[in-house]
């Protein structure tokens, strides 16, 4: 229900999904009233693959994490998380308020031994294919040992969804040496270093687009600074480009005979097939979904949750966290929840 444009994107997006995933089922979880119009402009016949579950309430994209977790306990999110809490569902995808996900996720499905807090994950485009970046927001404030576990879980997540065995681990920094950074930056490395992972070392913003490393490990702020500066790059080459090309009679023919060079680009570089960013190291799969995502967009958040469930994510993550040598499982967090939890 949540996003910019709601059912209007989803429900459409997980029909399409449906029809090109024959092995898959969907629950579509909201206002039923609303799903059952955007079904109904479809055309939509009836599926056994794809089941509407009700809710009574929608979390709003400005409310506050911690009154959507509060107040709003038959929210379309809620009851989506509470699906996968029970075995109803393998994963929630949501487009909805990031950080009443994040808060919602995390009280509901509880984190995994030695897990502090979850990450949110990114897949980004680079020169060589592309790299896996996190968090990217879900923490503004992070130790040294939460850099760690998000290096074991970028790890993990790579090679749940890639299938390589030892991929490269790299933490952002603003040098390659190793007396750089802040004394988080520096006691992180040290971590890093000796946890098992491939670990490659610091790398600079620039290494992100080089795809020097299979996974970038930073906090949260350096992460959403990094992924939203990325962003308005592209939106200003893109607006550069057009403005160029529409410059004088030259340019626009030039522009006419580039059009498919243009198009590959457009296509390769095109935002929309890495929407879905995964918040890990819950007793769940959760998927957060670019707020504007489009029809298009959305279906590519679906997969990437498809992709974790037979990836086995949260087993990868477990057994990497038990081959850590710092690893902990005094985190308070780090059980099951129960159904008082929940209640």
């Amino acid at each position: 229900m949540g996003g910019d444009h709601g059912p209007k994107v989803t429900v459409p997006s997980a029909v399409d999904f449906l029809h090109r995933n024959p092995t898959t089922n969907i629950v579509l979880v909201g206002i039923l009233d609303s799903i059952e119009a955007e079904l109904r402009a479809l055309r939509f016949t009836s599926n056994p693959r794809l089941k509407l579950h009700g809710a009574s309430e929608v979390v709003d994209m400005d409310e506050s994490p911690s009154l959507a977790l509060r107040g709003k306990k038959d929210s379309s999110m809620r009851v989506a998380i509470n699906l996968v809490k029970n075995g109803t569902a393998q994963a929630c995808v949501s487009a909805g308020n990031t950080g009443a996900l994040i808060a919602t996720s995390r009280f509901v499905l509880k984190t995994l031994p030695g897990i502090d807090r979850p990450a949110l994950a990114v897949v980004l485009p680079t020169m060589n294919g592309h790299t896996y970046v996190l968090d990217l927001g879900a923490n503004v404030d992070c130790s040294s040992e939460h850099l760690l576990q998000f290096g074991v879980m970028g790890a993990a997540l790579v090679s749940s969804v890639e299938n390589k065995d030892q991929p490269s681990v790299g933490l952002l920094n603003i040098g390659e040496e190793a007396i750089k950074g802040n004394e988080v930056t520096k006691q992180a490395a040290e971590l890093l270093r000796v946890s098992g992972l491939n670990f490659y070392g610091n790398i600079e913003g620039d290494d992100i687009y080089k795809g020097t490393t299979d996974v970038v490990v930073c906090d949260g702020f350096v992460g959403n600074v990094a992924l939203k500066t990325s962003e308005g790059v592209a939106q200003m080459f893109a607006k550069y480009l057009r403005q160029e090309f529409k410059r004088n009679f030259l340019t626009r023919v030039a522009g006419l005979v580039a059009i498919p060079v243009i198009k590959a680009l457009k296509a390769r570089v095109d935002h929309r097939r890495y929407n879905g960013a995964s918040l890990l190291g819950l007793y769940g799969i959760v998927v957060k979904s670019h707020g504007s995502a489009d029809r298009y967009a959305f279906g590519f958040a679906i997969k990437r949750a498809v992709e974790e469930i037979h990836g086995e994510i949260q087993h990868q993550i477990s057994e990497r966290m038990l081959e850590s040598p710092h690893h902990s499982t005094s985190s308070p967090n780090s059980q099951p929840p129960s159904k008082e939890d929940v209640a």
